[in-house]
C-alpha cells in the first residue's frame, strides 16, 4: 500500500484529524494506496497557502512571460513522467494504459500552449467621447480557484483547469474524486520541480461532502471550476451562487452521431466505436446515442457489432488492452442497472449486456460492450447518461426528424454527423444544439479548439484562447487629463 498526504504550500502534508481513505484498482478489485481523508481544517490550511501565494509570494510578482516559461516547463515535465503518471491513473480508475499515456504526453502541449498565451493578455486603451479623460483596461485573475476533478479522466481535465488558470496567474486548491485522486497529488509535486511557488498549486484529497463543500463556499476562493456530473455541478452552481462567485462547468452529455444513409458506414462505424467505448464509456463527450437512417440501420448496427467483436478487453495496464473495466463499484452498479431498465424499457440487446466473463476479465468491475437496439427517445437510456459501455441505437426517417431527435434532450455537449454531402453537413451542424459538432470523425479535442457544452452540459468554455477569459476579469482604470477640478456636481456623463 502506497501512502499519500496532503500536498500544500509545495510540500506533503498531513491532515489535522490523521484519517485516510483506501484506493481500490477497478481491475483487482483491492486497495492499494491510501489518500489523507481530509476535513474543513485541512481546506482551510489550502486555501491560506493559495491566498498567500497570490496575494503576497513571488507569483504575486512575477511577469507574465515569466509565468509562461515555467509553463513550459512543466510541459517538458509532464511528457517526461508520462510513463509513471499514466500508470498510477490506470491504477485508479482502469482507464487503458495506452489511451491514458497518449492523453498525457499530448497535455504537455496544454502547457506550452497557454504558456505562450500568458504574455499575450492585453487590454485595450477605448477611443472617448470625452476630451478630458483617459481611460484603458486591465484584464487580472481571479485569485483563488478552486478545481473540482472528476474520476474518469483526472489528468486531463485538471490539466484543462490549470494551464489556462496559471497562464492568467491565479493560484489553485484542487479536490480531486477520492476514487482517482493519486495521478493529481504526483503531478502537483512535479509543479514545485518545475520552480513554481509554493502554495500555487495546492491540493487536498477527501469526500465531497468533507471536503468539497467547504471549498466551494470558503469566503477566500474567487472562482469554480468544476467536472463531473449535471447533478454535483447544479449543487456547486447553487452553492457559488451564494457567494458570486463566477464558474465554470462542464458537466454530462448523451451525444448524438447522426449516421446519414449517404455516409461511409465503415468511417462512421469506426468513430462511433471509437467515440463512445473509449475508457469503457466513461466519457462525457462519448456518443451514446448512435441516429441511424431507417434505411441502413440493420447494416450499420452489424457493422459496429462485427467491430466490437474484436475489441481487447482485460488488463489495462497491458498495452494491448482497448477497453478496461468501469472505474469502479458505483459506476459498475449504476450501468448495469439501466442495462435492466432498457430491458424493461423494451430495448433490444444487439450485443453484450452482461458483466464480461472472458478470461482476465473476471473479478473486475467489466461489462461486456453493449449496443442497444429499438431504443426510442423517450425511454430513460436515451435521455439520461449511462456512463457505461452501452450504446443506445434509435432510427430516423430524414433530416428533420434526426435534428428533432437529437436536439430533443436536456444535455448539449456533443454531435457527430456522418455524410458525404458537404451541403447537409453544414446545414445541420448549424441546426444541432451542442458545443462541440464533428463531421465524419468524433471525439476530437485540442488545446486550440474551445471545448464545453449548451443546456445542461455545463457553463464556460475550456481549451482554446476562449478559456483563458474563464480566469480573468476586467478592470477600466480612469485617469483625469484636466488641469482644472470638475463642478463639485458636475456632470460625469458629458
Amino acid at each position: 500500500m502506497i501512502v499519500y498526504k496532503n500536498y500544500v504550500d509545495g510540500a506533503w502534508t498531513d491532515t489535522i484529524a490523521g484519517e485516510s481513505l483506501e484506493t481500490e484498482n477497478p481491475y483487482t478489485r483491492k486497495p492499494w494506496a491510501t489518500i489523507a481523508r481530509s476535513g474543513p481544517d485541512d481546506v482551510d490550511a489550502a486555501v491560506e497557502a493559495a491566498s498567500q501565494a497570490f496575494e503576497g509570494g513571488p507569483w504575486s510578482t512575477m511577469t507574465a512571460s515569466a509565468r509562461g516559461n515555467l509553463l513550459w516547463r512543466m510541459g517538458d515535465l509532464l511528457e517526461a513522467n508520462a510513463d509513471r503518471l499514466a500508470a498510477l491513473e490506470t491504477n485508479d480508475n482502469g482507464r487503458a494504459i495506452t489511451d491514458v499515456k497518449n492523453a498525457v504526453v499530448y497535455l504537455s502541449g496544454f502547457f506550452r500552449y497557454f504558456g505562450g498565451l500568458a504574455d499575450k493578455i492585453e487590454g485595450a486603451v477605448p477611443p472617448l467621447e470625452k476630451q478630458n479623460h483617459f481611460n484603458y483596461t486591465r484584464h487580472e485573475p481571479y485569485g483563488v480557484v478552486a478545481a473540482l476533478i472528476p474520476w474518469n479522466a483526472p489528468l486531463l481535465l485538471v490539466i484543462w483547469k490549470l494551464a489556462p488558470g496559471l497562464a492568467a496567474g491565479n493560484t489553485f486548491v484542487i479536490k480531486p474524486h477520492e476514487l482517482a485522486s493519486v495521478a493529481t497529488l504526483e503531478l502537483a509535486a512535479l509543479f514545485t520541480e518545475a520552480g513554481f511557488p509554493p502554495g500555487v498549486v495546492n491540493v487536498i484529497t477527501g469526500t465531497g461532502a468533507e471536503v468539497g463543500e467547504h471549498l466551494v463556499a470558503h469566503p477566500k476562493v474567487a472562482k469554480i471550476a468544476f467536472t463531473g456530473g449535471d447533478v454535483a455541478g447544479r449543487a456547486v452552481y447553487m452553492a457559488a451562487a451564494s457567494g458570486f462567485k463566477p464558474v465554470t462547468l462542464e458537466l454530462g452529455g448523451k451525444s448524438p452521431a447522426i449516421v446519414f444513409d449517404d455516409a461511409d458506414l465503415d468511417n462512421a462505424a469506426s468513430s462511433v466505436v471509437m467515440g463512445m467505448f473509449t475508457a469503457s464509456g466513461q466519457a462525457c463527450i462519448a456518443c451514446s446515442r448512435i441516429l441511424v437512417h431507417e434505411t441502413v440501420y440493420g447494416v450499420f448496427l452489424n457493422k459496429i457489432e462485427g467491430l466490437l467483436s474484436n475489441v481487447k478487453i482485460g488488463d489495462p495496464s497491458d498495452p494491448e488492452t482497448d477497453i478496461g473495466p468501469m472505474g469502479g463499484r458505483p459506476q459498475y452498479d449504476n450501468a448495469m442497472k439501466y442495462l435492466q431498465i432498457a430491458k424493461e424499457e423494451g430495448a433490444t440487446v444487439v450485443a453484450g449486456g452482461v458483466a464480461s466473463k472472458r478470461p482476465g476479465c473476471v473479478g473486475g468491475y467489466f461489462i461486456e460492450p453493449t449496443i442497444l437496439g429499438d431504443v426510442t427517445n423517450n425511454m430513460r437510456v436515451a435521455r439520461e447518461e449511462i456512463f457505461g459501455p452501452v450504446v443506445c441505437c434509435l432510427k430516423f426517417k430524414d433530416e428533420d426528424d434526426a435534428v428533432h431527435i437529437a436536439n430533443d434532450s436536456a444535455f448539449g455537449l456533443g454531435a457527430g454527423i456522418f455524410t458525404e454531402n458537404t451541403r447537409r453537413a453544414i446545414r445541420v451542424s448549424n441546426r444541432l444544439q451542442a458545443g462541440s459538432v464533428y463531421i465524419n470523425t468524433y471525439r476530437q479535442v485540442s488545446y486550440m479548439s474551445p471545448f464545453g457544452g449548451y443546456k445542461q452540459s455545463g457553463i464556460g468554455r475550456e481549451n482554446g484562447s476562449e478559456a483563458i477569459r474563464e480566469y480573468l476579469q476586467t478592470k477600466s482604470v480612469w485617469l483625469s487629463l484636466s488641469d482644472t477640478p470638475p463642478p463639485t456636481f458636475g456632470k460625469p456623463y458629458g
